[in-house]
């Protein structure tokens, strides 16, 4: 018996990231992926949250995770194996909650037919109800703030920083989002998915 598809095994996470108690809360479930892998499939199940996450905690959300798909009766006895990571640097910024979560870091964006590379400020609703983001620009004399409808924004991708960046910058940016990666104290080993994934895996 084949592992079901990705929209069966979405459905049957969906079900469970919405309801109380599952993992910490807040949870986002970004992706799903199945593959065929020689004779084992891969379920890829990538998830965020506004705080990020610590490697004990994805472990307990791929057990959690893992036991959901156990008990799914499609999967019957076929043998998987369960990825379970946080998205990667080269994800695109879509959504609003993406660049919310983004805040402090360098990003290339796209408006129509401009490119430019800046650090990710503020995203907030105006009082005529469009959703604005705050961009912090360098130029000679110093950081420069430019807003724009998030709605201008073609793609954008975060950039890969190799030094520390001008905390004048982070500065007017409002700093990071607490529990995201901080480029100004980068850790040992990502927390968050954005700079390697971090997955755990289980095999059934």
């Amino acid at each position: 018996m084949p592992v079901p598809s990705r929209e069966r095994v979405v459905a049957l996470l969906s079900a469970h990231v919405a309801g109380p108690g599952f993992t910490d809360g807040d949870l986002d479930l970004e992706d799903v992926t199945v593959s065929k892998a020689g004779a084992h499939s891969v379920v890829k199940v990538i998830v965020d949250r506004d705080s990020g996450f610590e490697l004990d905690a994805l472990a307990r959300l791929s057990h959690e995770i893992s036991d959901i798909l156990d008990a799914a009766t499609e999967f019957g006895d076929t043998a998987y194996n369960l990825e379970v990571t946080t998205p990667g640097v080269d994800r695109p910024l879509t959504e609003p909650r993406h660049w919310r979560r983004a805040r402090g870091r360098m990003v290339t964006v796209v408006l129509g037919d401009e490119t430019i590379d800046a650090r990710v400020g503020e995203l907030r609703t105006s009082e005529g109800g469009t959703t604005e983001l705050d961009l912090v620009l360098r130029s000679r004399t110093g950081p420069t703030l430019r807003t724009v409808p998030l709605d201008s924004v073609t793609s954008a991708t975060v950039q890969v920083e190799f030094k520390k960046p001008n905390p004048a910058e982070l500065e007017m940016a409002g700093g990071v989002t607490p529990g995201r990666f901080d480029p100004l104290n980068p850790p040992e080993e990502p927390v968050s998915g954005d700079e390697d994934d971090d997955t755990d895996d289980e095999s059934r």
